[in-house]
This record gives C-alpha cells, sequence and structure tokens, in this order.
C-alpha cells in the first residue's frame, strides 16, 4: 500500500506535480489530494493501486522492511553498444 509520504516523496524525485500524477494514474486530483493528505481521508485502495502502478512505470520501486517504507528511483540499464 503506497502512503501518503511515499507519493509526495516519489513526486518530488520525478519533478511531478499532483496534476501530473493524477493524469498519468488516471485519477482525479481529488482523489490524488486525498492519498497525499496526513489528515486519514478514506481512499479507495483501486486509487491507491493506479498511483502506485504510474509511478513504477517511471521509474519509482517502493520498498518496505520492519524498519519502515521508503522509496528509490531507478534507471533503465543502459544498453551498451558495441564499437567497431
Amino acid at each position: 500500500m503506497i502512503t501518503a509520504r511515499q507519493s509526495r516523496a516519489a513526486r518530488a524525485l520525478l519533478g511531478w506535480t499532483q496534476e501530473t500524477l493524477a493524469d498519468k494514474a488516471q485519477v482525479s486530483l481529488t482523489a490524488l489530494k486525498r492519498l497525499e493528505s496526513e489528515s486519514g481521508l478514506k481512499v479507495y485502495e483501486s486509487t491507491r493501486d493506479q498511483v502506485r502502478r504510474a509511478l513504477e512505470n517511471n521509474g519509482i520501486m517502493f520498498l518496505s522492511t520492519d524498519q519502515g517504507e521508503g522509496l528509490m528511483l531507478v534507471r533503465p540499464k543502459q544498453q551498451h553498444r558495441k564499437e567497431y
């Protein structure tokens, strides 16, 4: 499950606004604002899932350990060209 902090941090790593993420996740801006709120507003799991998938599709990897949650930005491996 994606947390409000993870969503905000992921957007910061990608340089995205809330509007950009809402568009890429195909959720309403209001739904995203609810997800990113710290006030405990209810959010559909489908909304959380769509946001998580949009972020993962753009290089965000979510981490969860017994010490807490986090994330990192992974870049696609660059293919090495053979030079002749």
